[in-house]
């Protein structure tokens, strides 16, 4: 799809960017992105790729919007008290871009609707906010050949991880963080979290969502970026896959 004038001038600021330019700008618009969860990171992420002009988004959720919410999950207001986050969520990214195609999906993504779903787009974020979830979508992925932008939050600290196990140089969630589904996690609900704290992750992702879709720059792939909110410092640590790994590595494949 080429871009007409009225995109070339809401884009322009995209454009002009020589990294960007119109041909990154047409691959965002043509491009599809899949993001799971609707809550503190998926409303930054889903708000800022609808106002980049990303040309199909899924998002998807099955919890609905509660009070407490309201701190810091940007995309809801106080009248969607109740509504699904998804399509609560949804409406405000079409508030902000009219021409961008946005489906939201009212409940959580398992199994075989999980995979359609990774399988209908280009790239994947997980915006999810649980250990399961986090490995069920990196499993689809993984096996599905699709990009994922992962990130979590939680206090005053956060993280953010760019996957494609198409890439030799790429582990996947399950090299970084094994699924050991008895271990306790923490929630915002029992730990709180503070509430730019999600912005500032969510907006992270974006950005490497549409780095990747535009083909600028350098993902974060191999590498695991760590942010303290409460010191204003970031670390970036080198992680590499896992030839071990029963979702990625060698033994994985062959098998897949």
């Amino acid at each position: 799809m080429e871009l007409n004038d009225d995109q070339l001038l809401r884009y322009s600021r995209h454009i002009l960017l020589p990294a960007v330019g119109v041909a990154g700008q047409e691959r965002i618009a043509n491009a599809s992105v899949l993001i799971v969860g609707a809550g503190g990171l998926g409303c930054p992420v889903a708000l800022y790729l609808g106002a980049a002009g990303v040309g199909r988004m899924l998002l998807a959720d099955g919890d609905v919007v509660d009070l407490t919410n309201l701190q810091r999950q940007i995309g809801h207001v106080t009248a969607a008290i109740g509504e699904n986050k998804a399509v609560s969520l949804a409406r405000s990214v079409r508030a902000i871009n009219p021409e961008i195609d946005v489906r939201s999906i009212d409940r959580a993504l398992a199994d075989t609707a999980l995979f359609e779903a990774v399988a209908a787009v280009d790239l994947v974020v997980d915006a999810s906010d649980n250990f399961a979830t986090r490995h069920a979508v990196n499993r689809a992925c993984v096996q599905l050949g699709k990009p994922l932008v992962s990130g979590a939050a939680i206090g005053f600290s956060g993280q953010l991880a760019v996957f494609d196990s198409r890439r030799a140089n790429s582990p996947c969630y399950h090299c970084l963080f094994p699924d050991h589904a008895d271990e306790p996690e923490l929630r915002c609900a029992e730990a709180g979290v503070f509430a730019p704290l999600v912005g500032v992750i969510g907006a992270m992702q974006a950005m490497e969502a549409l780095k990747y879709l535009a083909q600028v720059g350098d993902p974060l792939i191999g590498r695991l970026l760590l942010w303290d909110g409460l010191q204003a410092e970031a670390r970036v640590l080198k992680v590499p896959r896992d030839s071990a790994c029963p979702v990625c590595g060698q033994a994985a494949c062959q098998a897949g």
